[in-house]
């Protein structure tokens, strides 16, 4: 396995952290990551760990004010600026590799992938998401916990919390008024948006999470226009499915889905 580090220039001239893992040999495909609210591309070691081995090459950025990224903690000024650096991303991977692309979405990556998605379809394979959904107009949103409540929300393994709250890399602050302000009318855009949704579509979501994505992403399986589509409902799970104690039955699942994919 080969794990690569770099940098690029993003949205407002920040410094964007990314990182990859590719086989020995050419992959057969390739994942690109958007990992979740507060979090950062490192914490995706079993989604690596299972798929590498298999002939994928993983791509993940850190968001902009996560991670080893460059900006305030958590803090977006404008929604589009996660857009626009997942395009710039999107195009650096594709200088490197042609192989098929899917953009796997987890939690607030979910929703950036789902509105990417809706924006440049044609230049992905398929889409996965995780722990996320849309947000359907009338429905309440759900209540989310502060972060350190959060981490024992994430998976039933006690040492994902752990890890959580002791990773010096995760934002364990408040969210600034800059970036709820930076939300507002995303969902309902997202949810319009998900009616012209096209391409492939997975949806993975653990229905004993309390953030409420077993709703939520059923409601994004039943609105997206994809004509190939597909989600699973784990009844025990929660939040981080990728971190469970079953996390390779829920990785096997994807690989299948993936695997139909490239078998056209």
């Amino acid at each position: 396995m080969r794990h690569n580090e770099g940098n690029f220039t993003g949205e407002r001239g920040l410094n964007i952290y990314w990182q990859s893992w590719s086989p020995d040999d050419a992959p057969k495909a390739v994942l690109l990551v958007a990992h979740g609210y507060a979090e950062h591309s490192g914490r995706y070691a079993n989604l690596v760990n299972y798929f590498v081995p298999k002939g994928y090459a993983i791509y993940a950025l850190d968001h902009r004010g996560h991670g080893r990224s460059d900006g305030n903690r958590v803090e977006v000024l404008d929604y589009d600026d996660y857009l626009r650096d997942l395009k710039t991303f999107y195009d650096i991977v594709r200088t490197k590799q042609s192989e098929p692309l899917f953009l796997v979405g987890h939690s607030m990556g979910g929703g950036i992938a789902t509105a990417y998605a809706i924006k440049h379809q044609d230049e992905l394979d398929g889409l996965v998401i995780s722990g996320s959904g849309i947000q359907l107009p009338g429905k309440p949103p759900v209540f989310r916990p502060a972060n350190l409540e959060l981490a024992d929300t994430l998976s039933r393994d006690p040492q994902v919390a752990e890890d959580y709250r002791n990773d010096p890399l995760v934002y364990l602050g408040p969210r600034p008024d800059t970036t709820l302000e930076a939300m507002k009318g995303i969902p309902a855009r997202t949810a319009e948006g998900a009616r012209t949704l096209r391409l492939p579509l997975l949806v993975m979501v653990g229905d004993a999470s309390p953030l409420g994505e077993g709703p939520r992403g059923q409601d994004l399986y039943d609105t997206a226009a994809s004509e190939v589509k597909r989600i699973h409902h784990y009844p025990d799970l929660l939040h981080e499915i990728f971190n469970e104690p079953e996390h390779r039955e829920v990785m096997a699942d994807m690989e299948r889905w993936l695997e139909e994919q490239l078998a056209g």
